[in-house]
């Protein structure tokens, strides 16, 4: 069956070769990964290593060299948590409840000393593994057209523009497994590298770029882990929003290689309500807008092609700064937005946010007492409460101003 999927999908790509020049494929790489025939890409699943075997089909059609420890492949297995506070176990060791990962794993050498890390997770959730937010009565495949068949794309299509240009860094190309039960597949790598650790230069990761909004905000992660990134982020750009994030830790598989001190990017266009759903599909996604980010990373790394080996720079952990808080609204923040208040990027039926009359666009401005200014004040306002708590909100809505009361 794997084979067989492996040889179809990769057919479909040949038949659209052109020879020693540049095609776009990201449409048609999405499309592939997120077709019900993988079935969400569930780490361990017959699925995720049908996606795993394209993937490394494409590299080996891309003129990638091998990088794993077997070919392309890095096989890793690990015990899944039962207790989300302990520490991840990887084995080697086959028997109950292990479930193993493969990175896929190409290798681009232009003969220099510096290697530059592009990569993407490739894993889902399966058919609503945890960490779904469906909540229909049957089972449901999740495809991640989105999260994160968007990245994989784009990587590939990297693969292709990097051929033959920028020589003065090597490249090594990862599609990452596991990412989606906690970073897993990169910790993997970073602690078990099939690559020289200390030739690493830096790592670039796409997570969920497939979404473009009207307004071009791109979210780019990790600015402040080298002092040339900022410089070359911003000379580079001609199309985006660019909001920009200096720690370099977050919620993707950047964190693992900015933990062994590597300076680290995450290009990121936001959440939406398709998030971690059955409905986030490929028809849903700006493919014109990947193209777009394509080139600007391609761009990024032509401007740091001239900055040789860069150095590490530590960053304050935002994530640490964030209040902890026990209700919800019950709504997608749109995390990319830099006006004053919370914008709503989405509602979930039945929830307090819905039942208080909050709309996808709405912009809290007020909770209580509280002023909502950016997303940390409202986070701030949120943990003030408890379930069972009632407080008035104030938000705007177009060009009016709305308010209400919201019961946890």
């Amino acid at each position: 069956m794997r084979l067989a999927l492996t040889l179809f999908f990769l057919g479909l790509i040949v038949s659209c070769k052109q020879e020693k020049t540049y095609t776009n494929l990201i449409k048609e790489d999405v499309e592939i990964l997120a077709d019900d025939a993988f079935a969400g890409r569930q780490v361990g699943t017959e699925g995720e290593i049908s996606a795993g075997d394209y993937v490394a089909e494409r590299f080996k059609e891309l003129g990638l060299e091998p990088a794993g420890d077997v070919g392309y492949f890095q096989t890793f297995s690990f015990k899944p948590k039962t207790d989300p506070h302990q520490e991840i176990q990887y084995t080697i060791k086959d028997g109950d409840s292990v479930v193993s990962g493969r990175n896929v794993i190409g290798f681009m050498d232009n003969g220099s000393k510096n290697t530059v890390v592009i990569g993407a997770h490739y894993d889902h959730l399966g058919l609503g593994a945890e960490g779904s937010l469906y909540r229909g009565e049957t089972q449901e495949i999740h495809n991640g057209a989105d999260d994160n068949a968007s990245g994989v794309a784009v990587m590939l299509d990297l693969v292709q523009r990097l051929k033959g240009n920028h020589k003065k860094n090597n490249y090594l190309f990862i599609a990452f497994s596991a990412e989606e039960m906690g970073l897993l597949g990169s910790n993997f790598f970073a602690k078990n590298s099939t690559h020289p650790v200390e030739q690493l230069n830096y790592m670039i990761n796409m997570d969920m770029v497939g979404r473009l909004k009207a307004d071009s905000t791109l979210a780019v992660y990790g600015t402040g882990t080298s002092a040339r990134f900022k410089q070359a982020i911003n000379s580079r750009n001609t199309n985006f929003k660019i909001i920009e994030h200096e720690s370099g830790i977050g919620p993707s598989d950047h964190t693992s290689f900015y933990n062994i001190n590597i300076p680290v990017l995450h290009f990121f266009t936001g959440q939406h309500e398709d998030y971690h759903k059955p409905s986030d599909d490929s028809n849903l996604l700006n493919y014109e807008g990947m193209e777009m980010i394509s080139e600007y990373i391609f761009n990024v790394i032509s401007e740091l092609d001239k900055a040789g080996k860069l150095a590490f720079k530590a960053t304050k952990n935002e994530s640490e700064e964030v209040p902890r808080f026990k209700v919800g609204l019950g709504v997608i923040p749109d995390y990319l937005f830099d006006g004053k208040g919370m914008r709503i990027d989405g509602v979930t039926e039945g929830r307090p946010g819905q039942k208080a009359g909050l709309q996808k666009g709405d912009i809290v401005v007020k909770l209580g007492d509280s002023s909502i200014v950016d997303m940390m004040s409202y986070m701030r306002a949120l943990s003030a409460f408890k379930e069972g708590d009632s407080t008035t909100f104030k938000a705007t809505r177009d060009t009016d101003t709305i308010s209400g009361t919201i019961q946890f």
